[in-house]
């Protein structure tokens, strides 16, 4: 399977889960491999769960680019975790045989006024944090672009485009393509304000500026892939495509597609 051996397992402890921890733990030490206390120890963080979990691994683990990521499922697959514990033979064979290989996962780079920085798998949203639309000039690489007044805005990365993106009817990105996309929360679209009223996707090497407009409503919701983050007040938000990628190990036999078709057709 591969030649890093220290494994942290990142999961939620339950009953249910406890008895399916234990044999994976067994078949670990059948193969020499070492269950370390530390992320930081770790060259596989193995996450066990769902989609949630694996993009919980990650950030709390800090992004590492010199470790691999592994997802395996606690119930039906998705497409983050291509394991599932209930066939520890599929993932016995894994270790046996070469059916795996390392896919890289772009990720955003987010400044919010210049102060707070981090990074996203999925995506980044900025919302409304009351019952009100907000406005936010939007600008691509300086020029100002249009004027938003709506719920919010998403910016995904390709292998985040099925998720809160799909959601919204933006486009599915095949995650060759280094890019992200920027996906309108229900715009308002009147004389004074109009928007593209589509997704439009970004090359790799645009830098994305949204300014919110003071007007009463300067405390949106920022998240981060599944996380709110605690940001009380933001005046602009910058997003860009990082150099940074996350490395994880993927079955040969289940492409990006082979999980679009079983998820979505």
């Amino acid at each position: 399977m591969t030649d890093r051996k220290k494994v942290y397992l990142y999961y939620n402890d339950t009953k249910e889960l406890a008895p399916k921890i234990d044999d994976l733990r067994k078949l670990g030490r059948k193969y020499e491999f070492e269950l370390v206390t530390s992320f930081a120890d770790a060259d596989i963080i193995a996450s066990i769960g769902g989609d949630g979990t694996f993009l919980q691994a990650i950030r709390k683990s800090g992004f590492r680019e010199d470790c691999l990521y592994v997802g395996i499922n606690a119930g039906r697959l998705g497409f983050y975790t291509d394991f599932t514990l209930d066939d520890l033979e599929r993932i016995e064979l894994a270790m046996q045989t070469g059916i795996v290989e390392v896919h890289r996962y772009p990720t955003l780079d987010v400044s919010v006024d210049g102060i707070q920085h981090f990074q996203c798998v999925n995506e980044c949203s900025i919302r409304s944090n009351i019952i009100k639309t907000f406005a936010i000039d939007v600008f691509i690489d300086d020029m100002h672009f249009e004027t938003f007044r709506g719920d919010g805005m998403v910016v995904s990365t390709p292998t985040g485009s099925t998720a809160y993106n799909k959601s919204l009817r933006g486009a599915i990105v095949d995650p060759r393509i280094k890019g992200m996309q920027l996906t309108e929360i229900a715009s308002l679209n009147s004389n004074e304000y109009r928007t593209l009223g589509s997704p439009l996707l970004m090359s790799g090497d645009r830098n994305l500026t949204l300014k919110i407009i003071q007007d009463g409503n300067d405390h949106p919701i920022i998240g981060a892939d599944n996380e709110a983050l605690s940001i009380r007040h933001c005046h602009e938000v910058q997003v860009k495509v990082s150099d940074k990628e996350i490395k994880t190990l993927k079955l040969k036999d289940n492409s990006f597609f082979h999980k679009v078709k079983r998820s979505f057709l």
